[in-house]
């Protein structure tokens, strides 16, 4: 597994992070632990969580669980040289009672909890699930107006947000803020808040990027360019439609289209013409259509690296047995044909 330096920082992460948002609802403690053991001696040095964690469905009473099998892995297995990157739930979550937006009190006792259920000293990345603003992230992006925003209160909330990161840096709790779900107007008031007072920068952002949205590839991959910030892509495999097991519209025993229908909105009336597609270029270029749509990700302009995650440790397998896939140019050519053809889909 390749590993690079992570944007402005000293960290050094693989090209791969594991996502984990599984552990605890589809996937058991014991195969958590597995895939963690799989993905460690692979070479991924790299872990994604969150507060709210698991997901299918997002539930009060099993938010932190992930973290909890997450942190009894670490605590036994004890890996040197652990990247550990996790969320605080932002506003209107179900995950946190009373659905709080996020602040200074909320972060300080909430990487406290964190850090409790992980067993670890400092959390490396500490990210912002989702603005307070709100955001056109999760299919909002057809319905966005950002009018119900006032601009002075999302700047003295920004300013917050980092006086405390910088409190809880320098009490060795974190390492470094970052953001999720992130507008380019966003991320560059954070940036320039952070240079004009002397707080701490963001070290990356993680939006949802895959070739079925690509709504990253403007205004966020300039800015994520000129400004050295990694974009952590999650759901690079838009949440398993790329690797072809919802083709035909089916549903399989144990899918996560099981439990969540619509995939989060991503099940629409043109988004299985577009899959056909890209299978018919993976299948063209002799290319598994799992390893073609996540070493795509690492192919692009902007710095980026994918966020994989399985419910199972056979899907990881598959999943890491794609890391040396090289993708031929004339299937980036054919992918790009492809965007054109099929824009926006979900």
């Amino acid at each position: 597994m390749q590993k690079r330096k992570l944007g402005q920082s000293d960290l050094v992460v693989s090209d791969y992070c594991l996502g984990t948002m599984t552990y605890g609802s589809q996937t058991s403690e014991e195969d958590a632990h597995r895939q963690l053991d799989m993905a460690w001696d692979a070479g991924i040095n790299f872990l994604d969580a969150a507060e709210m964690y698991p997901v299918n469905p997002v539930l009060l009473e099993t938010a932190g669980r992930t973290e909890e099998f997450v942190g009894r892995w670490i605590a036994a297995r004890k890996p040197q040289d652990l990247i550990v990157a996790t969320k605080i739930t932002g506003a209107g979550s179900n995950a946190i009672k009373d659905g709080p937006p996020i602040s200074a009190d909320r972060m300080r006792n909430a990487v406290d909890s964190s850090l409790r259920r992980l067993q670890i000293e400092c959390i490396d990345i500490y990210q912002l699930h989702w603005p307070n603003r709100g955001s056109y992230h999760f299919r909002k992006n057809w319905g966005f107006d950002p009018r119900p925003q006032d601009r002075e209160t999302t700047l003295a909330h920004m300013r917050e947000v980092l006086g405390c990161a910088q409190d809880l840096i320098a009490q060795g709790k974190i390492r470094h803020i970052a953001l999720s779900n992130e507008s380019a107007w966003g991320l560059a008031q954070w940036i320039n808040l952070a240079g004009a007072e002397g707080l701490p920068r963001v070290l990356s952002v993680q939006n949802e990027y895959s070739l079925l949205c690509r709504l990253f590839d403007l205004d966020m991959a300039e800015a994520c360019w000129n400004e050295n910030v990694p974009l952590l892509a999650y759901s690079p495999l838009a949440a398993g439609l790329l690797s072809g097991k919802y083709a035909g519209n089916v549903t399989p025993d144990g899918s996560r289209r099981e439990r969540n229908s619509d995939l989060g909105g991503r099940i629409t009336g043109r988004v299985f013409e577009a899959v056909s597609g890209y299978l018919a270029i993976a299948h063209e270029f002799g290319l598994d259509p799992v390893h073609m749509a996540i070493q795509w990700t690492l192919t692009r302009p902007a710095p980026t690296l994918p966020i994989i995650g399985a419910t199972s440790s056979d899907q990881l397998a598959h999943l890491l047995a794609g890391q040396d896939v090289v993708i031929p140019d004339e299937a980036k050519s054919a992918i790009e044909q492809m965007n054109r053809a099929m824009p926006l889909v979900f």
